[in-house]
């Protein structure tokens, strides 16, 4: 573990303007419908205000959950976190190297052979020729594809597809790792691997943000946890009393954490 990773949000909001929506009737239609997540920037126009004045500090150690109804904020807080979407008022400062997995098909090009797209995974990660060749043997290895590896994916079946996907997305061994919900695909003999790599990725991770419906996984793997509703930070605290707030009754009795 490096201790130097770290992630430093302040005041973080990020809005989305929406266009064509300079009609008074749209705009009286969105507002109620949004209940107030709606508001208009300086040059007037209706934006969405996906994240509102968001502060929080993670260091080396942390695991944070991100929990909240559809719409929350959750995904933009990921998003902006990867660097995706730019803050619109406020900084985020983060040390470390970061890898995000919001889709593990993300990037793949369907035209490419798998070996090619390994290649350009390696390269859009920085990774040296010694690197890349390795990240080819582990997925190669991982994924099972044969001599499939030199074929175009589109010819793939969706097994396949989603075996190699799973396995690029989690070749990367980052010290800030971002997850868009706990994903695990395939077939059941496929899911146990997948399983195992995935935690494997998750223990060696520095920081892990993870945003999930999945209030089990929270528990078990997250020592924080940030309510979000409506772009806002609701509640920030431990997963037994975060969790026990947002759900109304406490969690079950669970074994002893699997996290390392």
């Amino acid at each position: 573990m490096q201790a130097n990773a770290r992630i430093e949000v302040s005041g973080l909001s990020v809005f989305f303007p929406l266009y064509h929506g300079n009609s008074r009737s749209l705009k009286k239609t969105v507002f109620a419908a949004a209940a107030g997540k709606l508001a208009q920037d300086r040059n007037r126009r209706v934006v969405v205000q996906a994240l509102r004045d968001v502060s929080f500090t993670l260091r080396a150690g942390d695991r944070l959950g991100l929990i909240g109804g559809n719409g929350a904020g959750k995904t933009t807080l990921l998003r902006t976190l990867a660097g995706i979407y730019e803050p619109v008022m406020g900084r985020i400062a983060v040390t470390g190297s970061v890898h995000a997995l919001l889709d593990p098909q993300l990037g793949m090009n369907p035209d490419l052979t798998g070996r090619e797209n390994i290649l350009l995974r390696g390269l859009y990660n920085g990774l040296s020729r010694a690197e890349i060749a390795r990240l080819e043997e582990d997925v190669r290895a991982f994924a099972d594809l044969g001599d499939f590896v030199d074929l175009p994916v589109r010819i793939y079946s969706s097994g396949m597809v989603v075996r190699l996907g799973f396995a690029l997305a989690t070749a990367i061994h980052p010290q800030i790792l971002l997850m868009d919900e706990w994903f695990l695909a395939g077939d059941a003999e496929f899911m146990e691997k997948a399983r195992a790599r995935l935690e494997g990725m998750v223990r060696g991770a520095d920081i892990l943000v993870l945003s999930t419906h999945m209030m089990d996984v929270i528990a078990n793997w997250c020592d924080r946890v940030l309510w979000l509703d409506q772009g806002c930070i609701r509640d920030d605290g431990p997963p037994v009393e975060v969790l026990h707030r947002y759900l109304g009754h406490p969690l079950p009795e669970r074994p002893e954490r699997v996290r390392a």
